[in-house]
């Protein structure tokens, strides 16, 4: 791979330039800040990584080290917007299938999203508008990208319903998002998600506030799904038991930055950064012995105005003052 400088550019190329990218997405030291009234929330902070088609990239880390805003970045949102009076301030390079999407026409992107990209969302509840049925939302993202009519956007509604095991899906196309249970729901974000077919794939906490036996409905869906479409997936979750099931590179982050990335089991097995022990040791294991107590991460994750030097997970890493020789 390609070693890149800080500024960006390829070793031995002149600054300024960038190389062309090697893989389907490749984000490229992205920064998303936003200005407050405190200081600059830094909640990406140069954050690298690539993804191929087919393979599924798993992030993980704890509420406010980065991880939903990262997608929103990748989905161009955040540009899509301000916060009261202050926009965000986003740079860095993300390219999708050759395509730079930061610097693109905004009109460009858009075409792009839904169709090459798609989000399913945190909470399929707030997600899916109220005032219209399931059906009816499905069938508008179909048709902003495809000039078909109703009748056969309707027709494809009821296909992906069908795909993603809603029973009767002919009726309940029909139906609100507050008829359906939180299952039902998220089956249906994610019918909406791939209903044109989407490259990549990126899926915000899916299993978030539903029962045991529907979450591992849910994954075992999407695993099924990407084989079918050949999509690249990101799995965004806190919980490490999620991507142990999908994932086949893992991306830690922690206060806005990854402090570490590679094969999904070389970081189960094999992990590196004291984080991720952390993360591990928290975390409930079938080989683990009954008796064995669960070991917490201490302390907060850090101000993203105010980041310690170096590491950002010193203060509460119980590594951080044992001296090299030891």
């Amino acid at each position: 791979m390609t070693e890149l400088s800080k500024s960006g550019a390829a070793v031995g190329e002149p600054a300024g330039t960038s190389p062309a990218p090697t893989a389907f997405l490749e984000v490229r030291d992205l920064k998303v800040h936003f200005p407050t009234d405190d200081g600059l929330v830094k909640s990406v902070d140069g954050l690298s990584f690539q993804l191929e088609k087919g393979k599924t990239l798993g992030i993980v880390g704890e509420s406010g080290s980065g991880k939903s805003v990262t997608s929103l970045g990748i989905m161009g949102l955040h540009t899509a917007g301000q916060y009261g009076k202050r926009k965000a301030q986003i740079s860095g390079e993300i390219w999708l299938d050759g395509t730079e999407l930061l610097s693109a026409d905004p009109d460009h992107v858009r075409k792009l999203r839904g169709r090459e990209m798609a989000m399913i969302f945190q909470d399929p509840l707030s997600a899916l508008h109220p005032y219209y049925t399931i059906g009816q939302q499905i069938v508008e993202a179909y048709r902003i990208h495809h000039k078909v009519d109703k009748k056969t956007a309707k027709r494809r509604a009821v296909e992906m319903l069908d795909r993603v095991g809603i029973p009767q899906p002919d009726k309940r196309v029909d139906s609100y998002p507050h008829e359906f249970s939180g299952g039902m729901r998220q089956r249906a974000m994610i019918a909406m998600s791939l209903v044109n077919n989407p490259e990549l794939l990126i899926a915000d906490e899916p299993t978030t506030a539903l029962d045991v036996t529907v979450q591992a409905q849910i994954l075992d869906l999407i695993r099924d799904l990407q084989k079918e479409f050949g999509s690249a997936v990101i799995i965004i979750t806190h919980d490490l038991g999620v991507v142990a099931e999908l994932a086949d590179d893992l991306l830690v982050m922690y206060g806005g930055r990854c402090v570490e990335r590679g094969p999904a089991e070389k970081v189960f097995y094999e992990p590196r950064h004291p984080y991720t022990w952390g993360l591990l040791g928290s975390m409930p294991r079938l080989d683990r012995d009954q008796q064995e107590r669960l070991i917490p991460v201490k302390g907060s994750p850090p101000s993203l105005i105010n980041l310690p030097s170096g590491c950002a997970f010193n203060p509460r890493c119980p590594y951080a003052d044992v001296p090299k020789d030891d």
